[in-house]
């Protein structure tokens, strides 16, 4: 009778087990780790999801902002979180840079991090001071090789977005340039309006009004597809760098080891967000292209940019100081 009794309650405790690791997906609140200070592209595209990712995940989606170490603490916490899925990192391009550019990363990029989806694509205008004689690309690239090292370029900082996107474009039309970096992208923005600098790879919104009023003149897109907020601005790719790509983006990864369920169920939500059409109209006016792709595709992009990443800092030796 007493075996009995310890079979049956070994068999409950077995059953509550199983029971504790069948609970349906997320089972508390979700955090996103924003690895930015608030107001920057990365922070406002996971805001604008995280309520509708609440409403089709039955928990709520907590935004969190760890700044610092070029994105680098922040998804550090997410990639040593417990690997259940309710942890995400929010990265964008620096992401896939850091591996190159960082001697100690405090976790490995490619091995401690799974894809769950490429949320959204925010593109650049490369923007030139109009004392600049260059109309269009071309003009561009044959200012600079005329004068090596005569012209200069803001950033929003060192190994920044813009920073990444004009070395990239330097490397990929054999020209030099000067690198000016201030302290965030609105004062890049306002020391290009003043002449101060020559040109900038300036995100959409921060410069579609100056743009409009002359204070600045757009050369091309950064992406391979003109942008819907400025249809009738050829991309550098179309104008003269045929498959030149350089724009920003942001996705959302969770720590590897996080079940396949909850990875799918995330990208469900994340993918159902981006075509409410409110949700697209907001993301839209920010000068992105929401996406909401697979694990699978995001994977696919990553290992791509991981590789060009690797290979560019190589060659062209961009260093963090």
């Amino acid at each position: 009778m007493f075996l009995k009794q310890i079979v049956i309650v070994s068999t409950g405790v077995v059953s509550l087990i199983g029971a504790v690791h069948a609970q349906p997906f997320p089972s508390r609140a979700v955090r996103a780790i924003v690895p930015y200070a608030p107001g920057g592209s990365t922070d406002v595209v996971m805001r604008i999801i995280a309520p509708h990712m609440s409403q089709m995940l039955g928990q709520q989606v907590v935004v969190e902002n760890r700044p610092g170490g070029s994105s680098t603490i922040g998804l550090d916490i997410a990639a040593k979180a417990a690997p259940d899925g309710h942890t995400m990192g929010i990265a964008n391009l620096t992401f896939v840079a850091n591996p190159s550019l960082i001697s100690r990363m405090p976790f490995n990029s490619e091995r401690d991090l799974a894809p769950v989806s490429f949320m959204s694509l925010v593109t650049f205008a490369l923007a030139v001071h109009p004392s600049v004689p260059a109309q269009n690309v071309k003009d561009l690239i044959a200012l600079a090789k005329a004068r090596p090292g005569a012209l200069n370029y803001a950033s929003a900082g060192q190994v920044s977005a813009n920073h990444l996107a004009t070395e990239r474009f330097s490397a990929a039309t054999g020209i030099k340039m000067t690198h000016v970096p201030y302290k965030g992208g609105g004062p890049a923005v306002v020391a290009l309006v003043s002449g101060e600098t020559a040109l900038l790879f300036a995100t959409i919104p921060s410069s579609i009004q100056h743009f409009k009023t002359g204070r600045l003149r757009a050369l091309g897109v950064s992406s391979l597809k003109r942008n819907v907020a400025m249809p009738d601005l050829p991309s550098i790719a179309e104008q003269a760098v045929p498959g030149f790509e350089a724009a920003e983006w942001n996705g959302a990864l969770v720590a590897t080891g996080s079940p396949r369920a909850a990875i799918d169920r995330l990208h469900q939500a994340i993918a159902k967000a981006m075509q409410i059409p409110e949700v697209r109209e907001r993301i839209i006016a920010l000068g992105a292209d929401p996406v909401g792709n697979s694990p699978e595709e995001f994977g696919a992009y990553l290992k791509r940019e991981f590789a060009v990443w690797a290979k560019l800092v190589k060659e062209v030796g961009i260093k963090v100081e």
